[in-house]
């Protein structure tokens, strides 16, 4: 390389600002996404009560967060989180209590193009649901047991540098739980609820 060349190669990296000299540098495995997302029951949830009492979970949104750890770039394990969402319990067509419930979901996730603009992914993986706070307006005392269950998602990531994402996705979990009523068993509910999020991500 002639003096001349270097020279102007080596003036200009030292003016350039730290960030565009790492856009050529491999990516951090890691990635933080935080957003909204909306839990869908399936509406038909179920009959408690000797199949006397239609049970219906009600529709619910708040904010998540997933951390994601590239093991290639192709491959993905994901971790879904966020705070209890309190979903309305109806039976019959009418309220009668709530519940909060906590549903992390552990994926392993491929992505199609994950050096592309547009970056589709799908992931598999097991959910395990957690409800608290389980209220009957009626004064009565209500339990719903903990609930272990597949998961899928489908995904889309829009790169809009190097670092920042904005994302959509769906996923579905398999939550099946049984119901208890002051110690009495009275039938199982199945909750098995698509969630919606938008998202905005950082890979570090």
């Amino acid at each position: 390389m002639p003096k001349q060349s270097f020279f102007l190669v080596t003036l200009l990296s030292s003016l350039l600002p730290p960030s565009v000299m790492a856009d050529s540098a491999t990516p951090s495995p890691w990635q933080l996404r935080g957003g909204i997302s909306l839990i869908v029951p399936k509406s038909d949830n179920g009959a408690i009560l000797d199949h006397t009492a239609d049970v219906t979970v009600g529709n619910r949104a708040g904010p998540t967060f997933n951390i994601s750890y590239f093991i290639s770039p192709h491959w993905a394990i994901d971790l879904l989180g966020g705070l209890a969402f309190k979903h309305q319990i109806d039976v019959n067509g009418v309220r009668a209590g709530e519940a909060k419930q906590l549903p992390p979901i552990l994926s392993l996730q491929y992505h199609f193009w994950p050096e592309a603009t547009f970056r589709p992914y799908i992931g598999v993986g097991l959910n395990y649901t957690a409800f608290v706070d389980e209220k009957l307006d009626d004064g009565a005392k209500l339990k719903l047991g903990d609930s272990w269950g597949p998961a899928l998602q489908a995904g889309l990531d829009y790169a809009l540098d190097q670092h920042w994402t904005i994302g959509l996705d769906i996923r579905y979990a398999r939550i099946n739980t049984k119901a208890r009523i002051n110690g009495t068993d009275v039938g199982d509910v199945d909750i098995n609820p698509a969630v919606y999020t938008f998202n905005v991500g950082y890979r570090f």
